[in-house]
């Protein structure tokens, strides 16, 4: 099972991908993220052009609808995937090919959509959904953590849970926050221990780096000496 989630934030236009499975590695291949551009998970039995594809078609103005809807449809075994695809401006798709297990699904809502397969049960969703929607207005990875860990205490994935990912673009094309666990006996507690602590100690300089538009950055002295 994975149980991912794709977002955007309408306040400030962060796009985001967090997810959970119980293998290891979750982030490797299934997130897919570019700033002003869109967000992608790919999952079920995972095509990473998806991903990669489906970004591109973003990039030259596709809606998320569409994007998708081209992907899937140049991908012969695409009842083995599942995807889910926000755009920039918050448009949704997502697709559950009908080949993957029998509780896979996904549900969509203003800005997001979850997905999810060998899932424990469709409230798994609803439950994620249903946290996102309430968080709406709080920071876009911290909607998308509470929406993991919704998903996680209505069951989750059947075999249980080895790791998870949360991946927010902001405005530059190195991302926001890149924060993984590939391998846990509680991931998700540990993927919010890290938050905390990337929040605190390198969040304000990530902030800081060079931008397109701002080359030097605004790093003092202290904050590269800090760097590693």
């Amino acid at each position: 099972m994975t149980c991912s989630i794709v977002a955007r934030c309408a306040d400030s236009g962060m796009l985001g991908v967090g997810a959970v499975t119980g293998t290891a590695g979750v982030g490797t291949l299934l997130s897919w993220i570019e700033a002003g551009v869109g967000a992608v998970a790919t999952q079920g039995w995972v095509n990473p052009y998806l991903g990669i594809d489906a970004l591109a078609l973003l990039r030259t103005g596709h809606h998320a609808d569409k994007a998708l809807e081209a992907v899937i449809g140049l991908d012969e075994d695409a009842a083995l995937r599942q995807v889910g695809v926000v755009d920039a401006t918050g448009r949704i798709a997502a697709h559950t090919g009908a080949d993957c297990s029998p509780t896979a699904d996904h549900l969509t809502g203003d800005g997001f959509s979850v997905q999810g397969n060998l899932l424990t049960g469709h409230d798994v969703l609803d439950e994620a959904a249903a946290a996102l929607t309430r968080s709406s207005g709080r920071p876009l990875v911290e909607r998308l953590l509470v929406g993991l860990e919704a998903a996680v205490a209505a069951g989750g994935d059947e075999r249980g849970h080895r790791s998870a990912h949360v991946l927010v673009a902001d405005t530059e094309l190195y991302p926001l926050w890149d924060v993984r666990v590939d391998d846990h006996d509680h991931p998700l507690t540990e993927l919010r221990r890290l938050v905390d602590r990337f929040e605190e100690q390198l969040l304000p300089q990530v902030r800081k780096l060079p931008t397109r538009g701002n080359l030097r950055g605004e790093l003092d002295a202290a904050d590269r000496a800090g760097l590693v």
